[in-house]
């Protein structure tokens, strides 16, 4: 059976999309996706997608040789192909590939036209990074693979990485993302992935790929679907859950599609079409091309005190930007060695003699510009009183301020702003718990700084308050602090119901009830808030909401056996104080 859909969506062109019944059978390795009538230039065309810039930035990366493994040329004769032949196939050979990739696997691999488009960008646009990505699966594959048995999960989730990051260790998304797996700033968080001012952990291959398998683990036991679990890793639970209701209920990625984002419409094809050419190289006449020193080429040494790239590159005359490259995870070109947690730094194999030998001659060493191990302390001590926050949706600057006991105007002034609005994913520096250092000009400011500054509630306090805001009612605030109206009036003295703008009032009382459904419990290692289910929430996405808060931990609060919860289901979180 021959694919033959009119139109459809072409890397880098543009096409007329003609309207094609809607046809689809689960039996068939062959699918037909249902499309509009006309061409939307924003929603058909892929415009340098992520996806493709991932495999351009493998351009550049220099350590590659000009040669393939020991192995590829005898590899080149399987077929007897010319070194500069490409080969193309008719559907049918592509469609009957697919079908045995999906009888060995619990994936259920699906060709059509889309697959086919991708296959084009693997196998003849982009053939020579397709060479450099097969090279780097020799250095990242063994390691994925460890991790996703480790997990019991289908070894071919390897190849997920090929679409997210190309499998270039220092890749990043416009949109934020970071690392081989591609963890956003709150996904990275859940999973307990740090990001500081100096470490980003979403670029340790062995912390993100061990993070990556788990929240993999957790969307499958949510749509126990393989192609919608990669739909939800890249557009989240959220927009997947959406295209589920828009269709009707089905949990099936290819009915689901006409709804998802844009994006995520081209993601499974990606992943069936790089799952396709990784495997089937050979007879695309690609083969892998050596990567250099990543294969085999780099050991791992821990640093015992703060050092920088700068000490690192002038002791051991090793370029700057090998290390940056080989070390994305330190953000400044840090290693701000502190606490209990140990440090790593990776370098050639053949380098790390000579920085063991010379380790505190680095450590005691002043850079041309300057870095010194005192100038190198101060910086730390002063950075590390900084915290990024990243913005949620509703967030407003007050609640930030209050959260962290400074002004609005501090915050307006630390990250330039000029208005009080705040877009959500917005990342601010704050250094909690500091002085003003805004001269406020107006009383309203001051009285902002008066406010966000106010004491807040020790552990030894039985009451914890909250200031009303402006369109608050009584019952809002019962609600969001699990107590009924009449406890809020008993514990207030309120005659009535009606309430005033920044009034302060009482909404918990430790020994006014015995009531165990109080929102703010007292614990040895937080507070125990409660969180009532709404229609489409995810345990991922309740997770992102609370600070420190993982899936796990909200499993193992409300012992919950997997990942599965309904709407108004009432679950307990425990936030760290």
């Amino acid at each position: 059976m021959i694919l033959a859909i009119s139109g459809g969506i072409s890397i880098g062109t543009a096409q007329t999309v003609v309207k094609t019944d809607t046809l689809y059978s689960p039996d068939s390795t062959i699918a037909f996706i249902p499309v509009r009538k006309k061409f939307n230039p924003e929603m058909d065309l892929i415009k340098d997608s992520p996806i493709v810039r991932a495999l351009d930035s493998l351009a550049n990366i220099k350590f590659f040789q000009d040669n393939f493994f020991d192995n590829a040329p005898q590899m080149t004769q399987y077929y007897n192909f010319p070194s500069n032949y490409v080969p193309v196939f008719p559907d049918s050979v592509y469609s009957e590939r697919i079908a045995e990739m999906r009888r060995n696997s619990p994936i259920e691999y699906t060709y059509n036209r889309h697959v086919k488009d991708y296959i084009n960008l693997y196998a003849v646009k982009k053939r020579a990074l397709t060479q450099r990505l097969l090279g780097l699966s020799y250095v990242y594959f063994p390691l994925f693979e460890e991790f996703l048995d480790k997990y019991d999960l289908p070894l071919e989730l390897k190849y997920l990485a090929v679409i997210e990051s190309a499998l270039n260790p220092k890749a990043g998304s416009r949109a934020g993302a970071k690392g081989l797996w591609q963890f956003m700033y709150g996904t990275g968080k859940v999973y307990g992935l740090s990001s500081t001012s100096f470490i980003d952990d979403r670029f340790d291959p062995y912390l993100a790929t061990d993070a990556a398998c788990r929240h993999l683990k957790d969307l499958y036991d949510l749509y126990e679907d393989w192609f919608l679990v990669l739909a939800a890793y890249n557009a989240g639970a959220g927009n997947v859950n959406k295209a589920i209701r828009r269709a009707g209920g089905t949990k099936n990625y290819w009915r689901i599609w006409p709804y998802l984002p844009a994006e995520t419409r081209g993601y499974v094809p990606a992943f069936i079409a790089a799952s396709y050419v990784m495997q089937y190289s050979r007879e695309h006449n690609l083969y892998p091309l050596h990567p250099g020193i990543l294969y085999n080429g780099i050991d791992t040494v821990e640093v015992k005190q703060p050092v920088s790239f700068d000490q690192i590159s002038e002791v051991l005359g090793i370029p700057k930007e090998d290390i940056q490259f080989l070390n994305p995870i330190y953000k400044l070109g840090v290693i701000p060695v502190k606490g209990d947690r140990p440090y790593y730094l990776r370098l050639p194999r053949d380098l790390v003699g000579d920085f063991i030998n010379n380790e505190y001659t680095i450590y005691n060493y002043t850079s041309s510009k300057g870095i010194s191990k005192e100038t190198l302390n101060e910086e730390i001590q002063k950075i590390s009183e900084m915290i990024v926050h990243v913005v949620r949706k509703g967030e407003t600057i007050g609640q930030i301020a209050r959260k962290y006991k400074v002004s609005v105007n501090d915050i307006k002034a630390w990250n330039n702003l000029k208005s009080n609005y705040l877009k959500p994913r917005r990342q601010l520096t704050i250094y909690p718990g500091t002085q003003s250092s805004v001269t406020i000009q107006s009383s309203t400011a001051s009285q902002t700084i008066k406010e966000t500054n106010e004491k807040v509630p020790d552990k030894t306090d039985n009451s914890l308050f909250h200031v009303v805001k402006k369109g608050e009612t009584l019952l809002q605030i019962s609600k969001k602090y699990g107590c009924s109206i009449e406890d809020l009036k008993n514990w207030n003295n309120l005659k009535g119901n009606n309430i005033k703008i920044n009034q302060r009032l009482v909404v918990s009382r430790s020994n006014s009830s015995k009531d165990t459904t109080t929102v703010q419990e007292k614990s040895t290692k937080g507070k125990l808030k409660y969180y009532t289910v709404k229609e489409g929430d995810t345990l991922w996405e309740i997770a992102q909401q609370f600070d420190g808060v993982t899936v796990e931990d909200i499993k193992r609060l409300n012992n919950l056996k997997n990942n599965k919860i309904q709407k108004g289901q009432r679950l307990k979180i425990q936030v760290i104080n």
